[in-house]
Order: structure tokens, then C-alpha cells, then sequence
């Protein structure tokens, strides 16, 4: 199974509309540096699966037929705003898995064009192609899912995002299923006040420490975060932490 992070940002991205702070500095002279809409790829032998759709580009950067499905997270439109064009396109339908929101975003239910959308329910196990995916209800703004995914080797690989905290039926079920790959959302420095919908640094590693696993990836980053890790670049944080960048690619074998 490989794990290509697409998206790597916040709702606001990096570089940040109008901010002139050295992050967003960097990331206009130097494209590496961005951070577009958070957005992964799943790939497993022919089994290709995008999670969320925040980016703009999809009609570009995907042929006719090449995702198997996509799976959303939730209805924000920085997780979705990429459907608005694709749905409009000619040719075989696209599986759209997503969480049991009525609202959806604007208009994407009543005209879906090639989109179609299949509700899910948590904890309730689906599989595409090659891949087993068990959404996962999050603490957020809009009713939420992450992913716990397996492929047909037995790796396993959760995905967290958007989400402060996490419930403990959701909490106690990655103890139980311990991925070998975590992807967890942290938009945030460390902060005295409880962060609200998305995790803070502090939050995050609360999190890694008592899942324990092999590897933790944050996304879902903003500027803010970027900034202070350049000024305390030297702290030490956790064995277990990494921070993904877009374009980053990872095999679990």
C-alpha cells in the first residue's frame, strides 16, 4: 500500500492570502514549500482511492477511470471543493463514500453529474478493490470520518483528519487495531487554551503517546504551525512524529 500526501494544508494553505510571516514568505518563492488542500492518494495493486477532494486540479491530475473511488471525510469545502468541477464530466460514474451529512456542501447532492454518493455509517466496514476502509466518527465542526484502512497484506494505515481529540469508542478501537501508520490532523502550535476542531501540537502528541504507534504523520497544517517549528527547531518532540509535506510519498511493504 502506498500513501501519497496530495495536500498537506489547512483551510487557509501556505503560503496564507495576504500574510507576509517568513513561512509564507518562503513557500510563494519556492514551491516546495507549499501546503495546498489536505488530500491524500491510497494506491494497492489497480486500487486507487483519493481521500477528500480539496484540490482543484483533480480533472488534471486523474484520467477517466483511474480512481477507483473517493473517500470524504467531511463536507467543508476545503475537503471537497475539488467535486464542483470533476461532477460535471463525461463517462463512468465515480463511487463517492462519505460521512451521513443531509447538508453535504451546497448543491453537490441535488446535482452530483458523474459523483455518485454512498452514505456511510461508523464503524461499518467497506471494501474497494483491494482495500478495506472502517470509518471512524471524529470530533469536528461537521460530522466527520477518519479512515482506519487495511490492504490485502494485512498493513494497516489510519487516517485522522479534521479533528480535535478523538472519541473513545474511536480511541479505543485504534488500540485495539494498531495501525502501522497513523496520518493525524494538527492545524496548530502548542497552546495554553484548548484548541477548538483541530488538534494543537500539545493534542497531538497526547494522542501519539497513548496510541503508540510506529509512525505518526501530521497534516492539515497552517502557516502558524510552520512558523513555530522553524523558531524551535531544536525541541525535541517525539521519536514517533513526522511532519508531511505535499508530494510526500510512503510504502508500507
Amino acid at each position: 500500500m502506498r500513501i501519497t500526501f496530495l495536500g498537506t494544508g489547512d483551510a487557509g494553505g501556505v503560503p496564507l492570502y495576504g500574510c507576509d510571516c517568513l513561512v509564507c514568505q518562503r513557500a510563494r518563492a519556492v514551491v516546495d514549500f507549499r501546503r495546498r488542500p489536505c488530500t491524500a492518494l491510497l494506491e494497492a495493486d489497480k486500487t486507487r482511492i483519493l481521500l477528500d477532494a480539496g484540490l482543484t486540479d483533480l480533472t488534471e491530475r486523474f484520467p477517466p477511470g483511474y480512481l477507483s473511488a473517493i473517500a470524504l471525510t467531511h463536507f467543508h469545502p476545503d475537503h471537497v471543493q475539488g467535486l464542483f468541477h470533476l461532477r460535471w464530466g463525461i463517462g463512468a460514474s465515480i463511487p463517492v463514500y462519505a460521512p451521513p451529512d443531509a447538508e453535504g456542501c451546497a448543491d453537490l447532492y441535488k446535482n452530483h453529474g458523474l459523483l455518485e454518493f454512498r452514505q456511510l455509517a461508523k464503524f461499518e466496514p467497506i471494501t474497494v478493490g483491494t482495500l478495506t476502509l472502517t470509518p471512524l466518527p471524529l470530533i469536528h465542526s461537521k460530522v466527520t470520518f477518519g479512515y482506519a484502512i487495511e490492504d490485502s497484506s494485512g498493513q494497516r494505515f489510519a487516517y485522522l483528519t479534521d479533528t480535535v481529540g478523538l472519541p473513545p469508542r474511536t480511541l479505543a478501537f485504534l488500540g485495539d487495531w494498531q495501525p502501522d501508520l497513523l496520518t493525524l490532523d494538527c492545524s496548530h502550535p502548542p497552546h495554553s487554551d484548548p484548541p477548538r476542531n483541530h488538534n494543537d501540537l500539545a493534542r497531538a502528541l497526547q494522542l501519539i503517546e497513548s496510541l503508540a504507534p510506529t509512525t505518526v504523520w501530521l497534516t492539515h497544517i497552517s502557516h502558524e504551525l510552520d512558523v513555530w517549528r522553524l523558531r524551535n527547531s531544536r525541541v525535541y518532540l517525539s521519536s514517533r512524529l513526522r511532519f508531511a509535506h505535499d508530494g510526500l510519498s510512503i510504502t508500507l511493504e
